[in-house]
């Protein structure tokens, strides 16, 4: 079964996003930025006060709940869930200019199911998303409070009237009001803020031909982001992930001879015989995961019949692989970030010796074999 993506990231992560934002994963919250710049509650309820100047004091009590909460209530029972979203998603009308998703704090944003449709990606991915980020985080109440208390001081001349709502308010989820859906109409998810991400791979899968089986291989730079996005897209398309990292080399095969060549740092014989002939076939196979404490193949891993499959990993595009793939992705990452992301993550002396041994040869093979040009879609920045 698989894991939910929220809980499965705990190390600070600094992530390029879509739509000029970035962000660092602090535990289960997220630091939000925006052109470089810190996003706050604040300037999140000042934008959706510019973008719906008739929202009422319940509307952003409303606001603030959901900023700070999220889904987390919202998805009790999967299966009636699922029902309501498919009923108000097939309403919803695929026109006008309303964005594709709104931040509403440094953890959640609106995804408008019109704008959703009209982009002509699946319900059952934003309904995915929208599951996936239905997680009940302990500081809720907390940021909660805090929001209201920044709501107070945005509103000045309403601060009365927030304060006498919240005296009677006790808790719990708050609706729109009568005036703010006449006028606006809402339609929408609420969903992680690290999920959008993945939204410029969404949007170019959902343009992709029809295929019984459809692959994306997820190639880049050490540290850049690509076993994060995969876990996303596999939970997002219900897809099962190949890792590269299943595949290092085992130590017979580390000669000076077979080191120097680019993209030689893989076990690719193994790959093409273990994974390639039933990766695009629609029913199961299986490969051995490589176990770094023998440092030879070992436990097999399965992977299940499913629509979309996805290859992750720097090496995943090596020419001796053939075309493949449906979608390449390529993720980019400057000298400097990348260093400090494996500092960070891995320790001072792994940093080292990714400096000193992987990153050469990853550079080494990216450049020979030009893996970023042949990519379809480039994320994250190489300045």
């Amino acid at each position: 079964m698989k894991k939910p993506f929220l809980t499965t990231v705990s190390i600070l992560f600094f992530m390029v996003c879509y739509g000029g934002y970035s962000m660092e994963y602090t535990g289960k919250r997220t630091r939000l930025f925006h052109d470089g710049k810190v996003v706050d509650f604040s300037q999140c309820a000042l934008e959706q006060l510019r973008r719906y100047p008739g929202s009422e004091i319940q509307d952003l009590v409303k606001l603030a709940y959901q900023a700070a909460w999220g889904p987390a209530h919202g998805v009790a029972d999967r299966e009636r869930a699922w029902k309501y979203f498919s009923r108000e998603f097939a309403m919803a009308e695929p026109g006008g200019e309303i964005p594709l998703f709104e931040v509403i704090s440094p953890d959640y944003c609106r995804v408008n199911l019109g704008a959703w449709k009209k982009a002509g990606l699946p319900g059952k991915w934003l309904f995915n998303m929208f599951c996936a980020s239905a997680e009940n985080l302990p500081d809720s109440q907390r940021i909660f409070d805090n929001y209201i208390r920044q709501l107070g001081k945005l509103l000045e001349g309403k601060k009365e009237e927030l304060d006498d709502f919240m005296k009677q308010y006790r808790g719990g989820a708050v609706h729109h009001s009568v005036h703010y859906r006449r006028e606006y109409r809402p339609a929408y998810r609420l969903v992680n803020i690290r999920f959008i991400t993945a939204l410029p791979v969404l949007l170019a899968a959902a343009k992709m031909p029809e295929k019984e089986v459809a692959v994306i291989a997820i190639d880049g730079k050490a540290a850049s982001g690509k076993t994060t996005l995969a876990r996303q897209l596999a939970l997002i398309l219900e897809a099962e992930v190949v890792h590269m990292d299943d595949f290092f080399l085992p130590m017979e095969l580390r000669t000076v001879s077979r080191l120097s060549e680019p993209g030689g740092n893989i076990h690719y014989e193994r790959f093409k015989t273990e994974v390639l002939p039933g990766l695009k076939q629609k029913k199961p196979f299986a490969y051995q995961r490589f176990d770094c404490s023998k440092m030879r193949p070992g436990e097999v891993r399965n992977i299940a019949a499913s629509r979309w499959r996805i290859v992750e990993g720097a090496y995943s595009l090596h020419p001796l692989f053939g075309d493949y793939a449906d979608l390449k992705v390529f993720f980019d990452i400057s000298p400097t970030e990348q260093i400090r992301r494996i500092r960070k993550r891995n320790g001072e002396k792994m940093a080292q010796i990714f400096a000193e041994r992987w990153i050469p040869m990853e550079e080494k093979y990216i450049s020979v074999f030009a893996v970023k040009n042949k990519a379809d879609l480039i994320l994250g920045s190489g300045d």
